[in-house]
């Protein structure tokens, strides 16, 4: 499909046919592959260092219903999942009650696994009373780093860990705040996806972006 840019004017324009090649050139992580959804997430979120409280809980939401799931799965469901968990608000989601989990079981779009589902108003409770404890959450994530990306400098995709001490560490206070669904995968995930961790190859355009190179 042409990529297209929608103006305030409500019309379409095609993007200059070179800057177009020159998106094309690129060289990205192989992960992203040439799937439109990948590469549009790959080159303007993953990694991207994250300091936006709802986009926090957007993000955790988004990576705990992935467990044994594929990514692309997940990114495919976003915008359902949106609409399904009141705009990822998690004042609003910390208060769903059986009717409300009940109702989010029925919703086609979204990934139907109550245990996940569960998973997710709990997390939001626990989000609220991190938040509280540390100011944010934000705060609380990036407390882990001194507040500092950790910038990785890996050649290929085989040298990139699932897991590390830093999310066995995480994970295991997560679970102790009462959060459900972080083990040290699925939070090693998490901080790549937030920018806590760089780990673009360097062959990678973002990773020279990100680290001014």
């Amino acid at each position: 499909m042409e990529a297209m840019i929608y103006t305030k004017k409500s019309t379409f324009q095609r993007p200059n046919p070179e800057i177009e090649e020159l998106m094309r050139k690129l060289q990205r992580c192989p992960w992203c592959g040439t799937d439109p959804l990948y590469l549009q997430y790959h080159d303007m979120e993953w990694g991207s260092p994250l300091h936006d409280e709802k986009r926090h809980f957007e993000f955790l939401l988004l990576e705990t219903m992935q467990a044994g799931l594929s990514w692309r799965c997940v990114l495919g469901k976003r915008e359902a999942f949106k609409q399904a968990f009141d705009g990822f608000d998690v004042e609003k989601v910390a208060t769903y009650g059986a009717e409300d989990i009940e109702t989010l079981l029925q919703n086609s779009g979204i990934i139907r696994n109550r245990r996940k589902i569960e998973g997710a108003v709990k997390n939001a409770q626990a989000f609220k009373r991190t938040a509280e404890e540390f100011s944010s959450f934000d705060a609380y994530i990036w407390s882990w780093t001194e507040g500092k990306p950790l910038v990785n400098h890996w050649r290929s995709m085989e040298q990139v860990p699932t897991a590390t001490p830093l999310s066995d560490a995480i994970a295991a206070d997560m679970k102790k705040r009462g959060f459900s669904f972080v083990g040290s995968t699925t939070i090693y995930a998490h901080l790549q996806a937030i920018g806590v961790i760089n780990d673009h190859l360097t062959s990678c355009f973002r990773w020279k972006e990100l680290n001014n190179v």
